[in-house]
């Protein structure tokens, strides 16, 4: 199992939801050869969309396999030479709609009823109405596992964001096994994300066998712009902001060291800090960095504090009171003070969402 987010490049008409230059999110399997590997994936992309907010009344993923068009088209007296180039004229049935892609595959030499047969199966609704058509006349392990993932789906929780779409075959032509592609439901953007298993891809670069993969891409400008559509940004952006417990503020340069013992050890204790890397003698300046950070508390390593082995903290998430010059705490007490404080918070927080 693995994953990546590259940044990718590629020569594009600039448009909605696609660019020349985008970020994508890559997860694949190798090595698996049941169905249970785009399960997982599926199931990987599902969560993703749940933990935005995004449910299934939003967005769907549909579903075919290319080994159940390619023993159609082979029923229908298709060579397998020529099934990777109808499969990328079958991809277009969304654009230019039946005539013309049959019309495309009459210029393969691919003959009328053949094409007649390829497009009565794309018309199918249900993996059974698919079972149906394709009972007698094409090895129905390929459909067999099609039911599988839509049962095993049902257990996993997802089911609700699959539909099953006889003619998603993915243009790509390595693909050999399910093909999948995430849509909004409006109808109004481009694909999400896409995927589907790649069991010969690895034969190309050296390999002396098979090897069973499958995986997805999602690119980050179409989904950018479904959670602008849903609203969801604002949101999004509050929970992932950066959190920071403290920043340490040095006094001065000769300050820094004993700076550097108090962050260490706030941070070998489970908090994140963040160093002052200037030392500034200007109290509000220092503050106006916490702030910026995003830091819940400042921790003031100030001449007098410290001879007194204390330091001055100072909650930035109190309402301003220009009386209140923060808490001097004993530098054998910070820990187990900050945990209490943290907790208190922690309380404090929970209180507020029970108002709301």
């Amino acid at each position: 199992k693995w994953f990546s987010i590259p940044q990718c490049w590629r020569f594009e008409t600039t448009q909605r939801g696609r660019k020349r230059e985008h970020y994508q999110w890559n997860m694949d399997i190798v090595g698996v050869e049941g169905v249970t590997a785009e399960l997982e994936l599926l199931a990987a992309i599902t969560t993703f969309f749940t933990n935005l907010g995004i449910s299934c009344k939003d967005v769907g993923i549909k579903i075919n396999s290319r080994k159940v068009l390619g023993a159609i088209v082979h029923a229908a007296g298709v060579s397998k030479e020529m099934f990777a180039p109808v499969c990328v004229i079958i991809d277009k049935l969304d654009k230019i709609g039946p005539e013309a892609v049959t019309d495309e595959l009459k210029n393969k030499q691919v003959p009328e009823e053949s094409a007649k047969m390829i497009l009565d199966a794309m018309k199918c609704k249900s993996i059974d109405e698919l079972a149906k058509l394709c009972e007698g006349k094409v090895d129905m392990t390929a459909v067999e596992e099609m039911k599988q993932v839509f049962r095993c789906a049902k257990a996993y929780g997802f089911e609700d964001f699959l539909i099953f779409d006889a003619s998603v075959v993915r243009g790509l032509a390595y693909y050999t096994g399910i093909v999948f592609e995430c849509f909004d439901r409006r109808g109004e953007l481009r694909a999400i994300c896409g995927g589907g298993r790649y069991d010969r891809l690895m034969t190309l670069y050296g390999s002396q066998k098979e090897v069973p993969c499958v995986g997805f891409g999602f690119g980050d400008c179409v989904i950018m712009e479904l959670l602008k559509e849903l609203n969801l940004l604002p949101e999004i952006v509050e929970k992932t902001k950066r959190r920071v417990d403290f920043v340490v503020a040095p006094f001065n340069n000769d300050l820094y060291g004993p700076a550097c013992s108090v962050a260490n050890t706030l941070r070998e204790n489970g908090f994140s800090v963040e160093m002052l890397l200037e030392p500034q003698k200007k109290v509000r300046k220092a503050f106006s960095y916490a702030d910026k950070a995003g830091a819940r508390r400042i921790v003031l390593v100030a001449p007098s504090e410290w001879e007194k082995k204390s330091v001055k903290i100072k909650d930035l998430r109190k309402v301003a009171d220009d009386n209140d010059k923060g808490d001097e705490v004993k530098l054998e007490d910070l820990v187990e003070a900050m945990k209490k404080a943290f907790k208190q918070d922690k309380k404090s927080e929970v209180a507020e969402e029970g108002k709301e």
